[in-house]
């Protein structure tokens, strides 16, 4: 077999391919994303947005971010999300809604590779309490059962402003 020279005249290394017996396939052998479990919700801290996205890419998954530190209610969060993870136009803007568009229509859509969320500077303030905080999160945890009852990886990773 003879080596084969990459765009920058380097030998090019033939590719190898990795299997597991988990659902998880690629993204399990993903530096950024190997000692995370497939469904969870959790604090962003350990981890930088760049990363998880190359993760995402390298695993096949889905990648969404949210960028919410303009909002300051639970309607500019939900018009944040809507807009930043480009939700259809018939979007009910309400939890209920949200957890709808995480979980039924993507599963009707077909086999689905995973899934990592960023939602970044969720905001702390008198309009977005720390219930509202809670009732956010708390679609996606269900979103990640939904998507863990299915076999598929469903990470959510936050913050808050």
């Amino acid at each position: 077999m003879s080596d084969e020279l990459d765009w920058s005249g380097a030998t090019r290394r033939p590719e190898v391919k990795m299997t597991t017996t988990t659902m998880e396939r690629p993204a399990e052998m993903t530096p950024t994303l190997r000692g995370v479990r497939p469904n969870i919700v959790q604090s962003i801290r350990a981890f930088r947005v760049s990363d998880l996205q190359e993760a995402a890419h390298a695993a096949g998954q889905h990648f969404l971010y949210a960028n919410l530190a303009n909002a300051q209610s639970k309607q500019d969060v939900l018009d944040l999300i809507a807009q930043q993870f480009t939700f259809p136009q018939h979007f009910g803007k309400n939890f209920d809604a949200l957890y709808d568009c995480m979980t039924d229509p993507l599963h009707k859509s077909g086999p689905q590779p995973g899934f990592v969320i960023v939602l970044e500077q969720i905001p702390a303030n008198a309009k977005f309490d720390k219930e509202a905080r809670e009732q956010l999160l708390d679609i996606f945890r269900d979103a990640a059962d939904y998507w863990g009852d299915r076999k598929i990886p469903f990470r959510c990773f936050y913050s808050f402003l």
